[in-house]
């Protein structure tokens, strides 16, 4: 039987930029050259003012934990590629500079997370070249 492949992410024309930057080891979320404002996820338009000049900038990588699920069992066929690494936390990560994204969080026991944790980001090889975000405690 052929080994279970993980569901990877798709790479546009708008996300390559993202993806692009975490291969390098940083954490990018586009800003509106316009208003300020971090938008999170990618968008060809500002979400607070409409603007087009949304450019991707780096951020510290820092925040805590908004909410999280510890996933301990495998339910569809399509998860088989995530067997070996139950249990896994999928987290709402509010970082420090306001954006709130989902990622994992890693580098610790899924028991140990708890809400208001202070986590950092780290990238793991996804394969194909791609770089996740991740956060561990920090």
């Amino acid at each position: 039987m052929a080994e279970a492949i993980k569901p990877l992410p798709g790479i546009t024309s708008l996300t390559r930029p993202f993806w692009e930057a975490a291969k390098g080891g940083t954490l990018t979320v586009q800003r509106c050259a316009a208003c300020g404002a971090f938008v999170w996820c990618p968008r060809p338009r500002c979400t607070e003012c409409g603007a087009d000049r949304l450019e991707w900038t780096p951020v510290s990588g820092r925040g805590t934990v908004y909410s999280f699920t510890v996933i301990r069992q495998i339910t569809q066929r399509s998860g088989d590629g995530f067997a070996g690494e139950i249990p896994y936390v999928v987290a709402w990560i509010d970082l420090e500079e306001g954006p709130r994204l989902c990622s994992n969080v890693v580098g610790c026991p899924a028991d140990a997370v708890a809400i208001g944790m202070a986590v950092e980001v780290i990238f793991e090889e996804g394969g194909k070249d791609l770089w996740l975000p991740k956060f561990r405690p920090r």
